[in-house]
Formats: structure tokens, C-alpha cells, sequence
């Protein structure tokens, strides 16, 4: 096992509370990372603002791997990620056409209207092939799929009504079962997550949505540390449940308020902004777009 990998090992053991490890879950991953076979990861971009690559990228800790270019670059075998890899055009959609055994990480919507035509994926050998062409015959030979972030998971801001695009969420483009990492964007550490229990083979508890309950099994008001404070009656006002103004923290559910952001320097709440339930289904508000 090289360096990298015992600095994954050493991040998993450090959050082991977070991604719901135990001392033998960690003995197989170990096991796992040092396995040539284990699974390569292939993610695609589809119909998003990149969010939740930047929210990725932006992974910082004090403990190795203390970014993400660790986790991408040295842990995992990644085969294909158009925003952070070095190979560009033929070469780069080549890496992931040879992938084998891997898990797609799919990122964005599907967009169906006008034959898939409204966001590309790759053009190879100079043919153009379509996000949803791409993701379909990916899917259907993945090991696991993993969708990360609103869009991926349920169609998000891009299939809001009146959705010109035809945006669909990744499970109705390619009607495979997928792993939904919820969010807007999605918590790095979420994300990590899902990437360590798939590479563990464990068998991961899903609500109705396909979200982890280990991470969305909660709602967020009630683990939200202003839950029992007097109620706020205007904005900005600090350490004052925000839920008479609007807060959706009674009707989200996500782990927020524990593992907070920025290497737990903090959260939405903690910032008097109000949640805005980013990992529900119904994120966000719908039609945008009103007669």
C-alpha cells in the first residue's frame, strides 16, 4: 500500500463518525485500495454549473489527504473527470472508454430535447456524442452509480418547469437504480462517503429518494442547535431559530448542523441565511418562470 492510500485510510479513521465505519470497515478498505482490481472511477458532467465539483475540489483538512487532489489524483483510479484531469479531446474520452469495472459518478441533468443536443459531452474522433447517449451507455455498464448533487439525483434547477431543455434526473435518462448524494451543492464529505461504502461492497440503507440514510436520515431542525432558541423576527439576528421567517429545516433532512462546511468551520444556520431544503426532491421552486 503506497503513501497516498494509508492518507486515505488515515482520513477514513479521523471521520470514521462521519462515514459510518467501524474498526473491520476499516481493515477492508484498507484491503480494498490495495487491490489492482479495485473499481475505477469514471464522472460525468452533465446539464449543471459544476457546483458540486467545486464543492469536491474545495475539500480541505488539517489531516492527509488534506485536499482533493489526494483523494482524485493518488486514491482513486480516476479515469475521467473533464474539470480537474490534464488529457484533453481523443486522449482524454479514450481513459475512459477503456475503463473497466468502474463506478460512474455522474454530476448535472440529462437534458432529452432536441435529441439530447443541448449539452455535449465529448466530441471523439470527430463525431459529436451527447451527455445522454454518454451516461446511458456508461450506466449500463457500471459497477455502481453514484449521482452527486441536486441535478443528478432529481433533475434540479435545470428540469424546472418549463424545462426547454427536457432536463430529466439521471435514474428516468438511463432507468438504472442510483446512489443519490443530494445537495446544492453536495458536501464533499458526502461525497467521499459514497465513494468509501462502494468501495467497502457495503450494502448502503436508502430512504424512498435513494438517498443514504446515514447521511439524510435526520431532519435538520431537529439536530439544528438554534432548534429550542427564541424565535428571530428579523434577518441577521444571531442564535435565533429562523423557522417563523421561512427556514426549511423542519421539512430537510441531511446532517448539516454536525458536519457543517469548510472542514467544519460551519453551515447555513450558523450564518443566518435560512435553509433552503437543497436536498429535497423538490428543490428548487418550480415554474421559474411564470406567465
Amino acid at each position: 500500500m503506497n503513501v497516498s492510500r494509508r492518507q486515505f485510510l488515515q482520513y477514513a479513521a479521523a471521520h470514521a463518525a462521519i462515514l459510518g465505519m467501524t474498526i473491520s470497515d476499516l481493515g477492508m478498505l484498507g484491503r480494498a485500495l490495495a487491490s489492482p482490481t479495485a473499481p475505477t472511477v469514471v464522472w460525468l458532467q452533465g446539464s449543471s454549473c459544476t457546483g458540486c465539483t467545486i464543492s469536491f475540489l474545495d475539500f480541505v483538512q488539517s489531516a492527509a489527504p488534506t485536499n482533493a487532489a489526494e483523494v482524485l489524483i493518488n486514491v482513486i483510479n480516476l479515469a475521467y473527470h473533464v474539470t480537474s484531469m490534464g488529457p484533453s479531446g481523443d486522449t482524454a474520452v479514450a481513459l475512459a472508454k477503456q475503463a473497466k469495472n468502474f463506478v460512474l459518478v455522474c454530476e448535472g441533468a440529462v437534458p432529452t430535447a432536441f435529441g439530447g443536443h443541448c449539452c455535449v459531452q465529448w466530441t471523439y474522433k470527430g463525431v459529436e456524442y451527447t451527455h445522454q447517449q454518454v451516461v446511458q451507455d456508461f450506466a449500463s455498464r457500471a459497477a455502481k452509480i453514484i449521482c452527486v448533487g441536486q441535478c443528478a439525483c432529481f433533475g434540479g434547477i435545470q428540469a424546472a418547469a418549463p424545462n426547454p431543455s427536457g432536463a430529466v434526473r439521471v435514474s428516468q435518462a438511463t432507468g438504472k437504480t442510483t446512489l443519490n448524494i443530494a445537495g446544492c451543492p453536495a458536501h464533499p464529505d458526502w461525497t467521499v462517503w459514497a465513494i468509501t461504502q462502494v468501495l467497502l461492497g457495503n450494502t448502503i440503507a436508502v430512504d424512498s429518494n435513494g438517498r443514504p440514510t446515514a447521511l439524510y436520515g435526520t431532519r435538520v431542525h431537529s439536530i439544528c442547535p438554534r432548534r429550542e432558541a427564541r424565535d428571530a423576527s428579523f434577518w441577521g439576528q444571531d442564535n435565533r431559530c429562523m423557522e417563523d421567517l421561512g427556514c426549511r429545516g423542519p421539512e430537510a433532512y441531511a446532517n448539516c448542523p454536525t458536519v457543517k462546511w469548510n472542514n467544519g468551520q460551519n453551515w447555513c444556520v450558523d450564518a443566518n441565511i435560512a435553509c433552503i431544503n437543497c436536498t429535497g426532491t423538490g428543490f428548487p421552486y418550480s415554474p421559474i418562470i411564470k406567465d
